[in-house]
């Protein structure tokens, strides 16, 4: 075998100063994976905003979606890795004389570094060009199940307003207290009574003093006798704390849901990445071997004594 003039072998010479790393062709792999996953990530949230329906009992249901969405990532990471890593390995500078473990680890590593680029890539646009998109399609959820629940909050909200305004009202009231109230207007009575709940809900529970004059007020208002109003008192400030440890409770419930929804979705996200790297590393070891494989025909046509192939 012909040596140069250093005393190498030409192959080894060129095998010890190009590098193994064909840049070209990982950032075209990653380009052509991050268009494509942002087409199908586009593409699958048109179809779940499609299926998803306001109205009760109609749609698909919240289970129903979360299994489609893992499915639909998982397609998406294995059809977009799978291109870009086919295209990688195929598009990567041919090594002459090389072992073919070699090859094979050199195929993969390119293939898994176009999916590296492509996950980068894809996270930046998908953040960017789906942010406005999943916004205007939550603003428009949240406008119709706010509109719901306005009317079931807006005691509580009144509650709580009254009670951040003027957080010594309650004790004010007590100042000015009478064993026979004096009549007031309704919404005069409505605020005091307002507090009176707010201070014994936050307390826990309903002192004898609040309740005889809750139920003075009462009496005024209904022509109730005084034990009547007692009884009457007692019973609606018992649905209130029964109506706030149910609110406590739903809110904990939808807190734990949340919390689990998340992080299986987080498990799956990464399940769906591990697919995606591990098909982009395949797809470019088979993209390797077809670009090995390409035979190059010389014919006697040239042009600028260069030969066709």
């Amino acid at each position: 075998m012909n040596r140069s003039s250093d005393g190498f072998y030409p192959a080894a010479e060129e095998s010890s100063t190009l590098s193994g790393v064909s840049w070209g062709a990982i950032f075209a792999g990653a380009a052509a994976a991050a268009a494509l996953s942002l087409i199908l990530v586009l593409l699958g949230f048109g179809l779940g905003f499609s299926a998803v329906s306001p109205w009760a009992h109609e749609g698909v249901s919240a289970k129903g979606l979360g299994i489609s969405t893992i499915i639909w990532l998982a397609v998406t990471q294995i059809v977009a890795s799978g291109l870009g890593g086919y295209i990688a390995g195929r598009l990567r500078v041919k090594w002459a004389n090389m072992h073919g473990d070699e090859v094979y680890f050199r195929d993969t590593a390119h293939g898994f570094l176009a999916w590296c680029v492509a996950t980068l890539v894809t996270a930046t646009l998908v953040v960017g060009s789906v942010s406005s998109i999943v916004s205007g399609g939550v603003q428009a959820g949240a406008s119709v199940v706010g509109g719901a629940a306005s009317v079931a909050t807006q005691a509580a909200g009144t509650a709580a307003a009254n009670t951040n305004s003027d957080q010594y009202g309650y004790f004010v009231d007590s100042l000015f207290r009478d064993d026979r109230p004096a009549a007031v207007s309704d919404d005069a009575a409505r605020g005091t009574v307002t507090r009176i709940f707010a201070r014994s809900l936050s307390d826990g529970q309903l002192s004898a003093e609040d309740r005889t004059y809750l139920a003075q007020l009462v009496a005024q208002r209904t022509n109730l006798s005084q034990a009547d109003a007692e009884r009457r008192v007692d019973e609606v400030y018992a649905r209130t704390q029964k109506a706030v440890a149910d609110a406590k409770v739903a809110a904990q419930q939808a807190a734990d849901t949340a919390a689990k929804v998340a992080a299986w979705t987080s498990l799956w996200m990464f399940i769906a990445l591990l697919i995606g790297a591990f098909f982009a590393s395949f797809a470019a070891t088979f993209g390797g071997r077809r670009r090995d494989a390409v035979v190059y025909l010389e014919t006697d046509t040239y042009v600028t004594n260069t030969p066709v192939r």
